[in-house]
């Protein structure tokens, strides 16, 4: 080899061709070799849950750093065919119509990506590289089921069943068959215990497989099936004897499989055991919307057991001689007897008795129902002789109740007047004659109250209280006339003069409304209104004016007045005239002031001389009454401010 020197790659290329190279030859020419040709590299398996992505990755080597001429994807078929799923060139990838051709997809390294893998994906993917003169090379890798892990769905909900008699209590509990939804991948391991956990939950207990639980035997037998797809179902029961206390516990069974190397479990949906057994006890209770019971509540009476499933019932009532039978009036093997609209009568003692049919054993109880009630509601008077107007009266009320009452008097509109069994009235009218109403309630049973109405009659002479008068009419005009009283007993109404009456009658109130046409007779005598009744009469006349007499009247007021108007107008200025002549003494010597005593800058002030200072003279005195000289009397102002 030494001497071959530069020939030395020649020789390794002839080692290559297997052209009867010496082993040692062989050895050195191998590396060479390597590295002159195209290789391609792939996982040998690929691991993936179902429903999970696969991801095949195609890495290859080739001389000199070429590039591909195209790269290939296959899978091999059940019949071992190969099936192209890709064909990737440097210009485009086409992929083929597969069934794999919705899920797959190739990245830009060209791995094979398979999405939403399914049991039936565990088939042989091959990579095919074509590199020009440097030939075509492949690998594969394997999706096999060993590989493939299907984690099984959540266990089918247990079935509880009890074998035998249901009433004995001693029998085992019941079948419990627990089935996977989906059939798994792996193989799971069985199930060796069965959690239970009660209620209320204080954490859980494990049944141990074939031991003893809690004092008692318990056979757990599994079972494992292949299916023909390859899958795996496994079954396991649960067999223990029950007691009564399990009546609350709910149980539910574990699945542990192995995946990727790691132990996993999964859990089904807890079930509850349906446990028969006899009863021990009775309770008989009263249910009501109110803790104390009315007159007018519905109530129920509801009798329960401990028993499972719970017995017959019958309702009795206690009388004087004897119960009597309700069980005809109670809901059908339910236990509860309804009772509406309660009265009085309804109290008494009631008792449920259970008759359990497996082991004939009876049970009773007895419960005493109380309806509280207010009976006997009545109002007196005093005195209750006949009342006239101006009388007193005091009413009184009075009711039966076993608990402690309370009264308050209202008027009819609803005003309370006061509170106590009675209620004092003085100096009555005829407005007095109306409705009062007692009503009795009480205080420690919320909404049991009654209400007494009593109507006082004030009797009494009419009153008229209204009358149309005085009334301003023309001749032969049809109006009305109304003649409004009260009284009681009930009047009549009697008109002085023929017409069309008409009556309207309120409580004590009466109205009469009286249609006549108008005469000179009726003007000249007007209209009488008479109402009477046994005790009285009362009358009152309606005045008729003559309207056209009435205007003329008027007018002649009207020009009265008009005249004193005029005269007052006149004799104003009169006055006004002899003042300015200075016939009127102003009562002051030289200056006098008509309006205000102060002058503004903005007022005018006139100057006023006079000649005639010896008529003046005359006139104009000082205040003392003393004549002033003439010389202080020559001058005089007006101060015409206003």
């Amino acid at each position: 080899l030494q001497a071959a020197g530069p020939q030395l790659p020649y020789l390794g290329w002839l080692c290559c061709l297997g052209t009867g190279c010496c082993p040692l030859c062989r050895a050195v020419c191998q590396p060479l070799s390597a590295a002159s040709r195209l290789e391609i590299s792939m996982p040998p398996v690929v691991d993936v849950e179902v429903g999970g992505t696969a991801r095949i990755e195609c890495n290859f080597y080739i001389p000199e750093n070429a590039s591909y001429t195209y790269i290939d994807w296959f899978y091999v078929d059940r019949s071992n065919k190969q099936v192209r799923l890709y064909h990737a060139t440097a210009s485009g990838v086409l992929q083929d119509d597969t069934d794999f051709k919705e899920r797959l997809s190739l990245g830009k390294d060209k791995a094979l990506s398979i999405s939403r893998v399914t049991l039936q994906d565990a088939r042989t993917f091959m990579c095919q590289v074509g590199a020009g003169s440097y030939g075509v090379g492949e690998n594969s890798t394997k999706l096999t089921r060993a590989g493939m892990g299907w984690i099984p769905s959540h266990p089918r909900n247990p079935i509880p069943s009890i074998p035998g008699d249901p009433s004995q209590e001693s029998h085992p509990i019941p079948s419990i068959p627990i089935h996977p939804t989906h059939p798994s991948h792996p193989i799971p391991s069985h199930p060796h215990s069965i959690p239970i956990h009660p209620i209320p939950s204080h954490g859980s207990s494990e049944i141990p497989e074939n031991r003893e639980w809690d004092g008692r035997g318990v056979t757990i037998p599994s079972t494992l099936t292949r299916e023909s797809s390859g899958l795996y179902t496994v079954s396991s029961a649960l067999y223990a004897p029950v007691r009564r206390q399990d009546r609350h516990s709910r149980y539910h069974c574990t699945v542990h499989y192995w995946l990727r190397g790691q132990r996993s479990s999964v859990d089904s949906r807890g079930v509850k055991v349906n446990v028969f057994y006899p009863a021990e006890h009775l309770k008989l209770k009263v249910v009501s919307a109110s803790e104390l019971v009315k007159e007018g509540d519905d109530v129920q009476l509801v009798c329960e057991t401990d028993g499972n499933p719970q017995p017959v019932f019958s309702f009795l009532k206690k009388t004087v001689d004897d119960w009597l039978d309700l069980s005809s009036l109670a809901e059908p093997d339910s236990g509860v007897l309804n009772l509406h609209d309660v009265t009085k009568s309804s109290s008494g003692t009631y008792k449920c008795q259970s008759l359990d049919l497996d082991d004939m054993t009876q049970l009773e109880e007895d419960v005493d129902l109380v309806v509280n009630y207010i009976e006997g509601v009545r109002v007196k008077m005093e005195p209750s002789s006949t009342l006239h107007e101006g009388d007193s009266v005091t009413l009184s009320c009075d009711a039966h109740s076993p608990v402690d009452l309370k009264y308050q008097w209202r008027d009819e509109k609803g005003k309370e007047l006061a509170n106590g069994n009675q209620l004092f009235l003085s100096n009555l009218t005829f407005e007095n004659s109306n409705n009062f109403s007692c009503k009795v309630m009480a205080p420690s049973v919320p909404g049991l109250e009654q209400s007494k109405q009593v109507s006082l009659a004030v009797e009494g002479k009419p009153r008229i209280v209204a009358i149309s008068s005085p009334l301003y009419v023309r001749p032969d005009e049809v109006v009305n006339l109304t003649c409004k009283a009260v009284a009681y007993p009930q009047p009549t109404v009697q008109w002085s003069i023929n017409g069309t009456a008409r009556e309207y009658r309120d409580k004590q109130h009466i109205t009469s409304n009286l249609t006549v046409r108008v005469s000179h007779a009726l003007l000249q005598a007007g209209a009488m209104c008479r109402v009477s009744n046994h005790l009285g009469v009362s009358e009152k006349h309606i005045q008729l004016l003559d309207q056209k007499s009435t205007a003329e009247s008027q007018g002649v007021i009207i020009v009265a007045i008009i005249v004193a108007i005029l005269v007052v107008a006149v004799l104003g200025a009169v006055i006004y005239f002899l003042h300015k002549k200075g016939k009127i003494p102003c009562g002051r010597a030289r200056k006098q002031d008509i309006t205000k005593p102060e002058a503004r800058k903005d007022k005018i002030v006139v100057e006023v001389k006079s000649d005639k200072l010896s008529e003046e003279a005359g006139l104009l005195q000082g205040a003392n009454g003393e004549k002033r000289a003439a010389a202080e009397q020559n001058e005089k102002y007006i101060d015409l401010r206003n």
